[in-house]
């Protein structure tokens, strides 16, 4: 006798043939034992948790029963396809991954899987028949099958609203029309902006002004800071090197004025002059002519080509660095929080709202804001370096158990604080270079008199040759 078969007491009663009863008691139980109903019961939602629809193929409607199975093996195979392709065909897996109209058909699958496992659990029950289970049992396998719904469907839930964040995301902050350009001089190069957008920020100038350059084979990082306040620099061809052929110069009346400070340009162009019209393809392009400006000067002092740029608002900087959990920093000095001094001279202590104290700490996204942007009892190349410091932790922190445990968080700030003209095709070859460059150290140039740089009179001749040395080294001589 099989474990499952039913009792032969004199007294059984079915509305099957005994014969029936005997070879398939799953599907024809003896439904007046109690004790084998209720171990019926527990099989089917077993079998309905390890293989959807094989409770209906043994049990049930068939028909049903193999649509679960083979929605079921087909779930098993894609997840197999995934896990393999994150190994073996990362970027074909970043390019699907990236593509708006093949994560909207993920999610429509996922959607209608967990509808699925909706009906085979609530088929699975009814096939169960509960009121001829045991008194406990009843409420047990009942409860237990909700559970395992939750576990089970709740996880396919959960993976399309993933992969509808990931959707919307892609579409919120990258061009889905914007054409990829190829590396230039064997280097993608990228602007990197950081500037507070709060409330009443009209004439809001860049605080911080970077240059991503990621070489295009290996990934290899190197970020060169450029001083925010540094003068008199020339631009690239282009509006407005036409403005000014040899450098820029500022400007001052009664209604509009700025410096000849890089930093400045943001003022020039999109309050004191009308932007559009230098730059009428900044905005359909996605991005905007203080944006393009600043790529213009940014390439005239560096010598590089820069077609991208990306843009965090420091406003929502916090958001961020708290859906990463936070950055590991050594604080070199003790470092205050606050708007600054009242009067020239008032004691740091009188004036801040709370300390950023020496030595290794965790951060969480307030205080890091206040890290990157603390300088009045610094200057402002210390500020750059705790700056490079402070992307350099984040870029750390990017981990991929830290990006699947807080998606959700990491997506939403993201979407909230980052604008770029970064087109969504080129993404899976910067997700390839991205594993790349984790294996190796980021490089850092900063444009400071420690790096042999006058900020207020530099050699841009020399510049150019310290950045074309930094991204193309000599070769080593065959001697060493």
């Amino acid at each position: 006798m099989s474990v499952l078969s039913p009792p032969r007491a004199a007294g059984a009663s079915s509305a099957a043939p005994r014969h029936l009863v005997e070879e398939q008691p799953l599907r024809y139980p003896d439904a007046s034992s109690r004790p084998f109903m209720t171990q019926r019961g527990w099989w089917l939602v077993g079998l309905n948790f390890l293989m959807p629809g094989s409770a209906q193929v043994v049990a049930g409607n068939r028909r049903l029963g193999r649509i679960g199975i083979a929605a079921t093996l087909t779930m098993w195979v894609l997840v197999v396809f995934g896990i393999l392709s994150a190994v073996l065909w990362r970027s074909a897996l970043v390019t699907l991954a990236t593509n708006w109209f093949f994560l909207l058909g993920a999610q429509i699958v996922l959607i209608a899987y967990a509808v699925l496992w909706v009906v085979l659990t609530i088929d699975t029950l009814r096939l169960v028949r509960l009121v001829r289970t045991g008194g406990a049992a009843r409420f047990g396998i009942g409860l237990v099958s909700v559970a395992l719904l939750v576990l089970s469907g709740g996880g396919a839930v959960y993976a399309s609203q993933a992969v509808g964040t990931v959707r919307d995301t892609l579409g919120s902050i990258f061009g889905a029309s914007a054409a990829s350009v190829p590396p230039s001089d064997g280097y993608y190069n990228i602007l990197l902006l950081g500037a507070d957008s709060g409330e009443g920020r009209d004439s809001m100038r860049f605080d911080s002004i970077s240059v991503v350059s990621v070489n295009a084979d290996t990934g290899a990082v190197t970020i060169t800071g450029i001083p925010r306040d540094m003068p008199h620099f020339p631009f690239a061809e282009g509006p407005m090197k036409d403005l000014y052929p040899d450098v820029h110069e500022g400007h001052s009346d009664q209604t509009c004025g700025w410096s000849s400070g890089i930093n400045q340009l943001r003022t020039e162009v999109e309050v004191c002059r009308d932007g559009n019209a230098l730059y009428p393809d900044a905005v359909a392009n996605g991005s905007t002519p203080a944006v393009e400006a600043t790529k213009d000067a940014a390439e005239g002092i560096l010598g590089i080509e820069i077609p991208y740029y990306v843009f965090i608002d420091m406003h929502g900087f916090a958001a961020l660095v708290d859906a990463l959990g936070g950055v590991d920093i050594t604080v070199a000095e003790r470092l205050p929080e606050g708007g600054g001094p009242a009067w020239e001279g008032q004691p740091a202590d009188e004036w801040a709202t709370g300390w950023i104290e020496a030595g290794a700490q965790h951060m969480d996204g307030d205080t890091a804001q206040w890290y990157a942007r603390s300088r009045y009892t610094t200057s402002d190349f210390d500020r750059m370096k705790r700056q490079r410091q402070l992307q350099e932790a984040m870029l750390a922190q990017f981990t991929p158990t830290t990006v699947l445990t807080r998606f959700s968080d990491i997506a939403a700030a993201g979407t909230a604080i980052v604008e770029t003209d970064l087109p969504q095709s080129i993404l899976p070859y910067f997700a390839d270079l991205a594993v790349k460059s984790k294996e190796q150290l980021v490089s850092t140039i900063e444009l400071t008199p420690e790096g042999g740089i006058d900020e207020y009179e530099p050699d841009f001749a020399y510049i150019r040759q310290l950045i074309q040395t930094a991204l193309h080294p000599p070769s080593p001589s065959p001697e060493g």
